[in-house]
């Protein structure tokens, strides 16, 4: 396996929030990906996908153990169930990339530039998103534990329906998040830089922020909730 989990499983901070468990990723010695395109259900093990373009294949139902994608385009790229095990996965770019109901285990998401990728239904565990910047990620129903969000930003992320436990959000920008009927269980958002809800302040029980995030929250929430607030 490339994995060692990082983090003492349900430590608590300082909050009283318990952290999450991060990957720590060593990789064997990969072999350079040398077919001639993805197909559905295909065994990739071992291997490093190096600015492969991959735009508009099917790997649908694929595993992909111990690999590493660096520099690759998926652009509409169909990976529907796919599984990702033990893998990083370096400055991917892509539009419509499909990831539905995908499983990301012990994954490492670096300086991704991805727009509207659809990862509902998705299982995310042990996995760190660093750097880069996601618009309309798609997180409807999915089930995150363990995910760290860190130095990234997220345009309009939709956690609609989505369970979160053991989130934290570190350095990053969040803009027009929906909570919509999602559940959150010690999620950390403390360390965002930047914090706006479009939807679901309802849904903030089971999560931490900080005085100045209330404070920048506060003429949202009175007016979410109805109250007048007057000088």
């Amino acid at each position: 396996m490339a994995r060692r989990a990082t983090g003492r499983p349900g430590a608590t901070g300082p909050a009283g929030v318990k952290g999450a468990r991060r990957p720590e990723l060593r990789l064997p010695v990969l072999e350079p990906y040398e077919g001639g395109g993805l197909e559905p259900d295909g065994d990739y093990d071992g291997l490093e996908f190096r600015d492969a373009e991959l735009t508009g294949q099917d790997g649908a139902g694929a595993r992909f153990m111990d690999c590493a994608l660096t520099g690759c385009a998926l652009d509409e790229t169909r990976l529907r169930h796919a599984r990702f095990l033990d893998s990083a996965l370096t400055g991917v770019r892509g539009v419509g990339t499909d990831l539905s109901e995908a499983t990301l285990r012990d994954v490492e998401l670096t300086d991704a530039r991805l727009g509207g990728p659809q990862l509902h239904g998705a299982v995310l565990e042990r996995v760190v998103i660093r750097g880069g910047k996601i618009d309309y990620l798609n997180l409807r129903t999915a089930r995150l534990r363990d995910v760290v969000f860190e130095g990234c930003v997220l345009v309009e992320p939709d956690f609609g329906g989505a369970r979160l436990e053991r989130v934290e959000f570190v350095d990053c920008a969040l803009k027009g998040v929906d909570l919509h009927a999602a559940t959150l269980t010690d999620v950390d958002l403390r360390g965002a830089a930047s914090l706006e809800i479009s939807r679901g302040f309802d849904r903030l029980s089971g999560a931490v922020i900080s005085t100045a995030q209330l404070l920048d929250l506060a003429p949202v929430l009175a007016m979410e909730w109805g109250i007048r607030v007057e000088g």
